[in-house]
C-alpha cells in the first residue's frame, strides 16, 4: 500500500468544547477551501481530541511548524489557507496572546500553557485522530500489549507496575500495582476488569478528554490488566452525559476487535479478552466503586459496606479490578519506557504526572498535565496565566465536592497526595477551580454541599440527613439569618458525618465546609454578625444605596425599579426602601451619575 505524503497537517480540535464552538463547520470549510486552491493532495485535515485550551476554541494547530490559531471562525478559514498554507505567512490576529502582556506567540511549543506541561496520560490527546486506529498504532500503540503477551508473565507485569509507583488517579491514590496483585491473588476462576469513567465532579473533564481523544490507550491498558489478573471480560462504565466519548469508544472497540487487539487469542498468545460499554444515568455516587458495581449489575447505584473489597468480591460476587480512565491511560507507556523512567517523575511517594482540569477565575482554562509535586502557584500563574482583570487570587478548590480550599498561603504547596491531605484537601480526580476576590467562600461551600446533598444516594442516615441539615444552616447564613452557634453546629455535624457515613463520598462531603470555616472564618462571621457579604455575592445581604451628593434627581432609577422600591422628587436625591428592594441591580446599571453603590 502506497503511503500518502502531505507537506502540511491541519489539526482541528474535536473535543467537546470546540465542538460546541463550531469546529465541525470550520473543518468542513477547510476541506472546501483546500479543494478550491488545489491543495487537497498537499494538506491533510485531521480532527483530533481535546487540545487543551477549552476557552479558546475552535483551536487549530498547523504542522510541521506547529502554528497555533485560536477562536477560528468559518470566515477565517480562507485567509488561513491563502496566507499561511499558500504564502507561508502567519495570520497574526488569530495567534495566541499572553493574557497580561498581549504578546503574540505563533508556535504551540512556545506557549507556556503547553510548554510547561509533561504529557503522559494525555500524550496522544490532541495529536491523533481518535477514530483511526492506525494513528494510535503509529504512536507505538498496542506495542506494550504485544511485548507483555510475548515476554512477561502476569506476576512480572504486576511487579513492574508496583516498581513504577503508579497510584490510582481517581482520588484515593491507592497503589495501582498492589490493587492488581490483590485481585490476581483473590480466589476464583472468573474475574473482571472495570474502567470507572463516571466522572461526576463539577468542573472535571479529564477522563472524558482521554476517552474522546485517545480511547485505544484505555483499551490497551485494560487488556494488559486482564492478562495480569486473569480476566477475560471487561466493562467501561461511562456516564450518559458523554455521548461523544461513548461514540468514539464504541468505534475504537470495534476497530480493536477487527485488528485482533480484542477478542479470542490476541496476538496468537492464547490470551482472550473482550470489552463492553455500560452507560450510567449520571449519578455522582456511582463514581464510588461499590455503587458502580451495583449499577453494572442492574441494581440501584448504592454503596456497599467494605470489606469485602471489590478485589475479593466485586461484580456478581467475583474478584474485580476497578481503575479510572486516567490511571489506565498511564499503563501502556509505563511498559513502553519502563518503570524506572516513570518513577523518576514526580515527588516522594507521588510518582508520574497528574492531569488537572483548570477552571474558574484563571486566564487559561483547560486541561493541564504536570509532574506530581508541581506547585499550585506554577499551575495557576505559569500555565494558567494568572487571574483575569488583575484581581487577587483568593482560593482554589481541589478534589471537587469532596476536597477543600487552598488559599494564598498554600500557593507554594506541592500538588501531590500527601501534601494536599496535610492541609485538609485532597487530590480527587483532578478538578481545580480557581477563585478570586469576588467569590464568596460561604456561598462556595453552600454550592458544593448542595451538589453533594442532591447527589446523595440516601442509603445511610449521616449522609442523607446530615448533609441536609448542614445545607439548611449554610443557606440560613447566606440569607443573613445565621448565629455564631451555627459554626459550632456545622463543625459538629461535619465531624459526625465524616466518621459515620457509609462510603467515601459521604465521608468527604463536609470537607468544603470545614476547609472554608478554617481558612475564611472571618467571612462567615461577617455574614453572621454584620449581616454583610464581603464579596457582594449573597443576594439577601446586598444593599443598594443612593449617595445624595451625587444624585441629580433624574428619576431614571425609579422608572426602572420593578418593585417600586425607589421614591423621590425630580431634581432632589432619591431613596431606596430596603424592605421592598429585591436586589435586582437595575438601578445601579441605569444610573448615569454613579450615584448608586452596592454595599
Amino acid at each position: 500500500m502506497k503511503m500518502e505524503l502531505f507537506r502540511s497537517h491541519v489539526l482541528i480540535c474535536g473535543g467537546a468544547g470546540c465542538l460546541s464552538s463550531g469546529c465541525k463547520a470550520v473543518l468542513s470549510q477547510f476541506l472546501l477551501e483546500l479543494k478550491a486552491h488545489n491543495l487537497e493532495n498537499e494538506v491533510k485535515v485531521v480532527e483530533t481530541g481535546c487540545i487543551g485550551t477549552c476557552d479558546l476554541g475552535p483551536v487549530i494547530v498547523i504542522y510541521p511548524e506547529g502554528t497555533f490559531y485560536q477562536k477560528v471562525a468559518v470566515d477565517d478559514v480562507k485567509e488561513i489557507v491563502e496566507e499561511h498554507l499558500l504564502k507561508g505567512r502567519f495570520v497574526n490576529r488569530l495567534l495566541f496572546q499572553r493574557p497580561v502582556s498581549g504578546e503574540q506567540i505563533p508556535l504551540y511549543s512556545d506557549i507556556d500553557f503547553f510548554r510547561r506541561q509533561k504529557r503522559i496520560a494525555l500524550r496522544n490527546v490532541g495529536l491523533i485522530n481518535p477514530e483511526i486506529i492506525e494513528e494510535y498504532i503509529a504512536q507505538d500503540g498496542y506495542l506494550a500489549l504485544g511485548q507483555i503477551l510475548s515476554d512477561y508473565s502476569p506476576e512480572q507485569v504486576i511487579q513492574e507496575l508496583k516498581k513504577s509507583g503508579l497510584r490510582g488517579r481517581g482520588g484515593a491514590g491507592f497503589p495501582t500495582g498492589l490493587k492488581w496483585e490483590f485481585t490476581r491473588n483473590a480466589p476464583g476462576d472468573i474475574k473482571y476488569v472495570v474502567c470507572n469513567a463516571d466522572e461526576g465532579d463539577p468542573g472535571a473533564f479529564m477522563d472524558r478528554s482521554v476517552l474522546e481523544g485517545d480511547p485505544h490507550s484505555v483499551i490497551e491498558a485494560m487488556a494488559i490488566a486482564a492478562y495480569a489478573i486473569g480476566a477475560k471480560q471487561g466493562y467501561v462504565y461511562v456516564r450518559a452525559e458523554y455521548p461523544l466519548a461513548v461514540e468514539r469508544l464504541t468505534l475504537a472497540i470495534q476497530k480493536a476487535r477487527e485488528w485482533g487487539m480484542l477478542g479470542e487469542n490476541i496476538f496468537s498468545s492464547g490470551f482472550s479478552f473482550d470489552l463492553e460499554i455500560r452507560v450510567g444515568a449520571g449519578a455522582f455516587v456511582c463514581g464510588e466503586e461499590t455503587a458502580l458495581i451495583a449499577s453494572l449489575e442492574g441494581q440501584r447505584g448504592e454503596p456497599r459496606p467494605k470489606p469485602p473489597f471489590p478485589a475479593v468480591s466485586g461484580l456478581w460476587g467475583k474478584p474485580t479490578l476497578i481503575n479510572n480512565v486516567e490511571t489506565f491511560a498511564n499503563i501502556p507507556i509505563i511498559f513502553q519506557k519502563g518503570a524506572d523512567w516513570f518513577s523518576q517523575i514526580g515527588k516522594g511517594k507521588s510518582k508520574g504526572t497528574k492531569v488537572f482540569a483548570l477552571a474558574g477565575k484563571v486566564n487559561n482554562t483547560g486541561l493541564v498535565e504536570v509532574p506530581m509535586g508541581t506547585t499550585l502557584r506554577e499551575i495557576i500563574f505559569d500555565l494558567g496565566g494568572g487571574i483575569p482583570n488583575r484581581k487577587r487570587f483568593k482560593a482554589a478548590q481541589t478534589g471537587g465536592p469532596s476536597g477543600g480550599c487552598l488559599t494564598e498561603k498554600d500557593l507554594d504547596l506541592p500538588m501531590d497526595y500527601e501534601s494536599l491531605i496535610s492541609v485538609g484537601s485532597m487530590m480527587g480526580s483532578g478538578g481545580l477551580i480557581v477563585m478570586d476576590e469576588d467569590n464568596c467562600m460561604v456561598d462556595v461551600a453552600r454550592f458544593f454541599l448542595e451538589f453533594t446533598q442532591d447527589e446523595s444516594c440516601g442509603k445511610c442516615t449521616p449522609c442523607r440527613i446530615g448533609t441536609k441539615r448542614m445545607l439548611e444552616i449554610l443557606t440560613k447564613i447566606t440569607l443573613g439569618e445565621g448565629e455564631e452557634k451555627d459554626l459550632e453546629l456545622l463543625e459538629e455535624l461535619a465531624t459526625t458525618i465524616k466518621a459515620t457515613a457509609l462510603c467515601g463520598l459521604g465521608q468527604s462531603a463536609p470537607n468544603p465546609v470545614l476547609s472554608t470555616i478554617r481558612n475564611f472564618r472571618d467571612e462567615y462571621l461577617a455574614h453572621i454578625r454584620d449581616k454583610e457579604c464581603p464579596a457582594k455575592v449573597c443576594r439577601a445581604l446586598l444593599k443598594y444605596r443612593i449617595t445624595s451628593e451625587l444624585c441629580k434627581g433624574c428619576g431614571l432609577c425609579e422608572r426602572n425599579c420593578p418593585e417600586k422600591a425607589i421614591s423621590g422628587k425630580p431634581k432632589k436625591p432619591y431613596t431606596i426602601d430596603q424592605s421592598i428592594c429585591i436586589k435586582c441591580g437595575n438601578c445601579l446599571n441605569k444610573c448615569p451619575f454613579n450615584a448608586i453603590e452596592l454595599k
